[in-house]
């Protein structure tokens, strides 16, 4: 076991034990904490996926946190409160709900990614934007789903053998989930599809004179990631029980960046160290004043100045192990 094994399992551990000790405590406004925190972990996940390891700096990647969310609300909206259901999917069924997110954000991202890939640097940040804006303002419009309102979802997703309005179930499976993605990112990255993605990072010249497409290796790329924010989308509608376009605005999709790089980017467990520096950052600046964006913001300035491997470099995490992108 290396340094970066041991930090990478006790950082799971303790998230596998701290919040439900916590809960059976008394104490179970931090299990909603930590649901949050995997939740949110998992979506940071799939953009360190394509940011760190693919050189793609997506600003609009909460687009599809939105969309899987979702995915989970409009079904069940028709299936208590009717209406018109075109497509006949108005049901409380979790599998439906989980198969319509990833299939939609399969095909929006097929769609914005072809076109969005053919563009570099600062104007592929600014059309990646645009596209999550465009889904954002178009959803805001429907005045069906509560607009900018958003929607509250009377029933949460029904699977066999979870009952989803019991917290600790619902942590077990975001949980669990957190530890597959982590899985399922950690073999794309090793294997030759990752090392491929990774190096037309570095030298896209060189790769392309080996006989590879760089372009379809990055679209592929792109859409499993848009999938697993999806999966956490899905997730994330049924911890809230409420959906809104607020879900896919770009400024959800600024925080989603600044937890891969608060927590290291290109290292698989940085996501995580990330969310959670977050997510109790803000949950304690909070107490304190309204303004808390101001002096976390003020904290990332001096991540990105003097520690430009974010939370990784200073526990020394390494890209080896579980906790990095090589075995």
């Amino acid at each position: 076991m290396t340094r970066s094994n041991w930090i990478t399992t006790l950082v799971l551990a303790a998230l596998a034990v701290v919040p439900l000790g916590l809960y059976y405590a008394g104490q179970p406004f931090w299990l909603d904490i930590a649901s949050r925190l995997v939740i949110l972990a998992i979506a940071a996940a799939s953009l360190n996926f394509i940011l760190g390891y693919g050189g793609m700096v997506s600003f609009g990647h909460a687009a599809y946190l939105g969309l899987g969310a979702y995915a989970v609300g409009i079904p069940v909206h028709h299936s208590i409160f009717g209406g018109l259901d075109v497509l006949g999917l108005a049901t409380s069924n979790g599998w439906v709900h989980l198969g319509l997110g990833l299939l939609v954000c399969a095909v929006f991202a097929l769609i914005t990614g072809a076109v969005s890939l053919r563009t570099k640097g600062v104007y592929f940040i600014m059309i990646t934007m645009a596209f999550s804006q465009m889904l954002y303002y178009a959803l805001i419009s429907i005045s069906t789903y509560g607009g900018d309102d958003g929607l509250t979802i009377m029933s949460r997703s029904e699977l066999p053998g979870l009952a989803l309005d019991d917290p600790v179930q619902l942590y077990a499976l975001c949980f669990v989930s957190l530890l597959v993605v982590l899985a399922l990112l950690r073999m794309v990255v090793n294997s030759r599809f990752g090392q491929v993605l990774q190096g037309a990072r570095g030298n896209p010249q060189r790769v392309t004179m080996l006989g590879f497409n760089i372009f379809h290796y990055q679209l592929v790329a792109y859409v499993l990631a848009a999938m697993v924010a999806g999966y956490a989308g899905f997730l994330l509608a049924n911890f809230t029980a409420y959906i809104s376009p607020e879900m896919m605005d770009w400024t959800r999709s600024g925080e989603l960046m600044f937890m891969v790089i608060l927590g290291g980017v290109a290292v698989l467990v940085g996501p995580v160290l990330g969310a959670a520096a977050f997510i109790l950052v803000e949950e304690l600046l909070s107490h304190f004043t309204v303004y808390w964006q101001l002096p976390f913001g003020l904290m990332l300035m001096l991540v990105v100045l003097y520690s430009k491997g974010g939370l990784a470099q200073w526990l020394r995490l390494n890209q080896s192990g579980p906790g990095g992108g090589k075995p």
